[in-house]
C-alpha cells in the first residue's frame, strides 16, 4: 500500500469497529437506518496523536487543555446514534475530561454530569429515548435538578412537543412549543451560521461570550412566553427573537452548538463542565449584534501521482500544473491547513473529496482520517462533499448513501455535500414531479435534517443571443459574452465538470431545495481560479430564487470580491481556496475590510 500525508507508516488493513455502545447501536437502527457493523468497513489502525493546536485565536479566549481533577473529571455523554457527535467528544476531550456513555436509563440516575448532544429530527429522538426507558430517566435527572446541558435538539426535547413532522410530544419539561422558522418575511431556513445573543439574566455557563457570536444551524425552535420565561437565559434575533439557551438551577440548554462555536464556545463547555471552579470573569469584546456574514475555507483534496493525499486547487477545475510534468498542484495537508485556517478565523473548513473513489466511497480511508483528525482540534463545522451515493461494494454488498454519510457524520462532519447525485435526482424530478424518497438528498435530509445537507451546484455560462433560444432561465448578462451576447443560462454540470446536464442552475436549485436541501454551494466553472471576481450574476439568480442560504464560489482573488458578492447579492456566506492556500488573501484581511464596509462577520 502506498503512504499517505497522514502518517509515515503505511495504512494497516485490520478490522476496527465503529465506536458505538451497545445503546447507540439499537438507537442507530431504531432511526431507520442501520448502522455499518465492524465487519463491513475497514478502517486504517489509528496512530496515537497528541493535540497539535494548543490554543485557539490569539484574538479571542485562549482556551487550553484542562487539568481537570481526578474526582468529577467525567462526563456521561448520552448519544443516541444520529449525526456527528465527535466534534463534541473532541471538545471535551480536549477541555481534559473522560467521558462515558449512556447505555441503560440507570446511567443516567447515575451521572454526576449529563449532556445530551442532539442530532438529527425531534420525532426519530423520541422515539428512540421512549422506546429505551431513557426518557423517564431524563425527567427524573432534570427534576431533580442534576447538572445537565442539552444541545440543540437536546434542549428542544425538554419542550412540551414539536411541530416538526408533527406534532410530536416532548419530555414536557419546559413549557412551549417547538415550532418552524417562519421564512415568509425573508428570512432564509434553516438558520445557520453565526449569530449574537442577547442574555435575559445570569446564566453562569454564558459568562464569556460577552457580544461575541455562536453558531446555529436549525430549522425549528422555541419561543420565549409568560410561562417559559423563568426558564430563559438568552434570547436570539432571527426574524423574532426566540430562545438560545435556558437555565434553571443546574439544569441548562443551548440552541446553538458551543463545540462549533470557536474558542467562546469552548469557555461555554468548560463552565458547565467546572462550574465551582471558573475564575475571574473575563468576557471578550465584540460586535455581535445580528446573523454575521460567512467566510469559508475550501479544500480541495485528492491523491497525488505519488499516491500521498495534498489539497490542491485548480484552474477551472484543471487540477495539474502546466509544466512539462503535469503533475498535480500540491498546496499542503488538509489536517495542517484545516487547523491553521481554525486559527486564522474561518467560520467553517469545507473538504471536497476528489480523489475519485467512486467505486468504494467507504474505501476512502485516507478521507475518513482527515475528518477525525480534523475535528480533534477545529471547533468550528466541517463540511465534506464528494462520491456520497448509493453504491455496491466487488463483494456485492449494498450501502444506501445513508450509510455512507452517517460514517462521514461519526467522522466528524457537520454537514455532508452532494453534487452529481443531486443533480441526478433533480432532473428526475423536474421530469417526473413525484418525490420518490429514495435520492441520497431526500434520505439524508429526513433523518439528520435539510441543515445537514448542503447541494454543490457547477454550473457553466452558455451565451444566448436571445432569451428564447433555450427552455432554461437566462438572463441578461452585466458583462456581454465574446460575440456581443447579451444573454447567458448556466448549464449544470457533473462528474467534476466534465459532463454537461440538460438542466440550469436555476432549475436545479429551485427543486433541490424542495428536495431537502438545507443549502447551496454555487460554484461556477467560468470562474474558477481566475481571482477576478465571483460570479454576481449568477449568485443574484440563485439566492433570489431559493429560501435556503447560498454560498458563493470560485473567482474570489481579493478582500473587495468578498464585499461585493454581500453587498450585490443575497449571499449567506463566500467561499475561497487558492487565495487562502497562497497565503496572498488572509482570511483576517478579508473579515477586517468586511467590518469597514459595515457588514458584519464574526471576529
Amino acid at each position: 500500500m502506498k503512504d499517505c500525508s497522514l502518517c509515515t507508516k503505511q495504512h494497516c488493513s485490520v478490522m476496527e469497529g465503529i465506536p458505538y455502545a451497545s445503546f447507540t447501536s439499537f438507537a442507530t437502527k431504531s432511526l431507520s437506518f442501520s448502522s455499518l457493523s465492524p465487519s463491513s468497513i475497514i478502517v486504517p489502525h489509528r496512530k496515537s496523536q497528541k493535540n497539535t493546536l494548543k490554543s485557539v485565536s490569539p484574538r479571542k479566549l485562549v482556551i487550553r487543555a484542562s487539568s481537570a481533577s481526578s474526582s468529577g473529571s467525567v462526563v456521561t455523554l448520552l448519544d443516541y446514534g444520529a449525526g456527528n457527535v465527535r466534534s463534541l467528544r473532541n471538545a471535551i476531550h480536549f477541555l481534559g475530561f473522560k467521558i462515558e456513555d449512556v447505555q441503560t436509563p440507570k446511567d443516567i440516575l447515575n451521572a454526576e454530569r449529563l449532556i445530551f448532544p442532539g442530532v438529527g429530527a425531534f420525532a426519530s429522538a423520541m422515539d428512540v429515548l421512549v422506546k429505551t426507558g431513557m426518557d423517564e430517566a431524563l425527567r427524573t435527572y432534570i427534576k431533580d435538578d442534576r447538572p445537565f446541558l442539552g444541545i440543540c435538539l437536546g434542549l428542544q426535547l425538554l419542550f412540551e412537543y414539536s411541530e416538526e413532522n408533527g406534532p410530536v410530544n416532548g419530555l414536557g419539561l419546559v413549557p412551549g412549543v417547538v415550532g418552524r422558522f417562519n421564512s415568509s418575511n425573508g428570512f432564509r431556513v434553516p438558520h445557520i451560521g453565526w449569530n449574537a445573543l442577547q442574555i435575559a439574566k445570569d446564566s453562569e455557563i454564558l459568562e464569556d461570550v460577552g457580544d461575541q457570536h455562536v453558531y446555529f444551524v436549525h430549522s425549528y425552535r422555541a419561543m420565549p412566553s409568560d410561562d417559559n420565561k423563568e426558564w430563559v437565559s438568552s434570547t436570539c434575533n432571527y426574524g423574532d427573537d426566540f430562545i438560545a439557551s435556558i437555565r434553571r438551577g443546574n439544569v441548562h440548554g443551548v440552541q446553538f452548538h458551543p463545540e462549533k462555536s470557536g474558542d467562546v464556545g469552548l469557555s461555554i463547555l468548560r463552565r458547565f463542565l467546572l462550574p465551582n471552579s471558573r475564575g475571574k470573569k473575563n468576557p471578550t469584546q465584540g460586535k455581535a449584534s445580528k446573523l454575521a456574514k460567512r467566510v469559508i475555507a475550501c479544500l480541495d483534496v485528492r491523491t497525488n501521482d505519488k499516491g500521498d493525499l495534498v489539497v490542491t486547487k485548480g484552474d477551472q477545475y484543471d487540477v495539474r500544473e502546466h509544466t512539462k510534468e503535469n503533475e498535480v498542484r500540491n498546496l499542503g495537508k488538509p489536517v495542517e491547513l484545516a487547523g491553521q485556517y481554525y486559527k486564522d478565523g474561518a467560520d467553517e473548513v469545507s473538504f471536497l473529496n476528489i480523489t475519485g473513489f467512486r467505486d468504494f466511497p467507504l474505501g476512502d480511508l485516507p478521507m475518513l482520517q482527515v475528518l477525525r483528525q480534523a475535528s480533534e482540534n477545529v471547533f468550528v463545522p466541517l463540511t465534506v462533499g464528494g462520491g456520497i451515493r448509493d453504491f455496491t461494494d466487488a463483494n456485492g454488498r449494498y450501502y444506501s448513501s445513508l450509510e455512507v454519510a452517517s460514517e462521514y457524520f461519526r467522522s466528524g462532519a457537520d454537514k455532508i455535500s452532494i453534487g452529481s447525485d443531486a443533480a441526478y435526482a433533480a432532473e428526475e424530478y423536474l421530469k417526473t414531479k413525484v418525490k420518490t424518497g429514495k435520492s441520497s438528498l431526500e434520505q439524508i435530509s429526513r433523518v439528520y435534517g435539510n441543515q445537514a445537507v448542503v447541494v454543490s451546484i457547477d454550473p457553466r455560462r452558455v451565451y444566448l443571443k436571445s432569451p428564447n433560444d433555450v427552455e432554461f432561465k437566462t438572463i441578461r448578462v452585466t458583462k456581454p459574452g465574446p460575440n456581443g451576447e447579451e444573454y447567458a443560462w448556466y448549464q449544470c454540470t457533473v462528474n467534476g465538470g466534465r459532463e454537461g446536464r440538460p438542466i440550469g442552475a436555476y432549475e436545479l436549485a429551485k427543486a433541490v431545495e424542495e428536495l431537502g436541501a438545507g443549502e447551496i454551494l454555487l460554484n461556477c466553472i467560468d470562474c474558477d481560479g481566475q481571482g477576478k471576481g465571483f460570479d454576481i450574476d449568477l449568485i443574484k439568480l440563485i439566492s433570489d430564487a431559493v429560501s435556503i442560504p447560498v454560498i458563493a464560489s470560485s473567482g474570489a482573488g481579493a478582500v473587495e470580491h468578498f464585499s461585493e458578492v454581500f453587498t450585490e447579492s443575497n449571499a449567506s456566506a463566500a467561499l475561497a481556496a487558492g487565495i487562502f492556500h497562497r497565503k496572498e488573501v488572509p482570511i483576517q484581511s478579508v473579515k477586517r475590510h468586511l467590518l469597514k464596509e459595515g457588514i458584519e462577520v464574526r471576529m
